[in-house]
């Protein structure tokens, strides 16, 4: 089977899609790797790495499409990439069909097998495979960093001959990978954690990193579909956690925001009013604004300052500590791989395998799903 890694072309990307590790390990199991010259250069992996590890370097991405059997990416391909890839080759990569219709729509006139790496299962069977678990765990860390960076106090109480320094107290807004990781940190800066979910199950994973919780009483099929996921809630509700919230940002140094619904715009949890009540100096880093923004006042890819208090909307955070974010994204895609090659190499899908259900949302001109 021959697997081709092109050099991304998303703006501000410095992911790829191998690492030299995992071309080794490729070529152990009889692949052949073609990786484009200078796809890992923005992690600091060069050609001659992979080529140590066996893999063949193309000289462009054209080469790269006239080879390749399976294309591997880190970002959903571009019009550009389309019209040069092969039909009946297959794709492998993140596409959020929801939100890219005309993408699948081109995909599928070119019968190009795709393979959607943002729709696997959370089953125990997927996780060493989830590309979504392991860039938000990095974006959760980073999220910290940044607030860190932007907050004009220290997070550690600190006790010097001139007085002792309070520590901050960090708000962590959603419970999941990236939440989780951002209370692990904060903690370990010394930071005060509450954490604030509409899972029940999530009190106790954020106890358990020594935060404190503040929830909802919403019963657990209510707050979360069957794939663990958080659920799209009614208007009221969400009012009505506008409101517990606001009464504990107001005191807040840092508030972290992670809520996501899969296929859906992320729910609106702090308004500008809340905002202009919070505590001059604070610091908003909202990780949902691609899909909308938990922040009223949040503004995608930007850093801004409205009414004293610093909203962070960068996007695509693992792709600003490109290293290990290529590691675990490489080691997620190599596991993938190697789960489905029988698969790939027969063109023949067991649609009853849930990892093979929830990914495969094309094959050979037939769309099996949208999102």
């Amino acid at each position: 089977m021959k697997i081709g890694i092109l050099k991304e072309l998303t703006p501000g990307e410095s992911r790829v899609a191998a690492v030299p590790e995992t071309v080794e390990k490729m070529v152990k199991t009889d692949m052949e790797v073609y990786i484009e010259s200078g796809a890992g250069q923005y992690a600091y992996f060069s050609d001659s790495d992979y080529e140590k590890a066996g893999a063949k370097i193309a000289a462009n991405a054209q080469s790269v499409f006239d080879q390749a059997e399976v294309i591997v990416k880190v970002n959903p391909p571009m019009e550009s990439e389309i019209n040069f890839i092969k039909a009946n080759t297959t794709l492998i990569a993140p596409i959020f069909p929801v939100k890219n219709s005309n993408l699948v729509t081109k995909l599928n006139a070119k019968k190009i097998t795709t393979f959607a790496l943002d729709l696997l299962p959370r089953i125990a069977r997927a996780q060493s495979m989830d590309i979504l678990s392991s860039m938000s765990n990095l974006a959760g860390y980073k999220s910290i960093i940044l607030a860190a960076t932007h907050l004009g106090k220290i997070f550690p109480m600190m006790m010097t001959a001139a007085g002792t320094i309070q520590p901050a107290k960090i708000i962590v807004i959603g419970v999941g990978v990236a939440g989780l990781q951002a209370i692990a940190t904060a903690k370990r800066l010394g930071g005060v954690v509450i954490a604030f979910d509409t899972r029940p199950p999530a009190g106790e994973q954020a106890k358990s990193l020594g935060a404190d919780f503040v929830s909802l009483e919403t019963s657990h099929e209510q707050a979360q579909d069957t794939g663990g996921y958080a659920k799209e809630l009614s208007a009221e509700f969400y009012a009505e956690e506008q409101n517990i919230i606001r009464q504990y940002i107001k005191a807040a140094d840092v508030i972290i925001t992670t809520a996501l619904i899969p296929s859906k715009r992320a729910p609106l949890l702090i308004t500008e009013a809340m905002v202009k009540e919070m505590k001059p100096g604070s610091v908003i880093v909202d990780l949902s604004t691609e899909h909308g923004g938990n922040c009223e006042l949040s503004e995608t890819g930007k850093i801004v300052i409205k009414y004293d208090i610093t909203i962070i909307g960068l996007t695509n955070l693992p792709s600003s500590m490109p290293v290990h974010a290529s590691q675990l994204y490489a080691k997620n895609i190599f596991n993938f791989l190697i789960y489905i090659a029988p698969q790939l190499t027969n063109k023949q899908f067991d649609l009853s395998d849930d990892i093979v259900k929830n990914c495969l949302i094309m094959s050979q001109g037939e769309i099996l799903r949208k999102g």
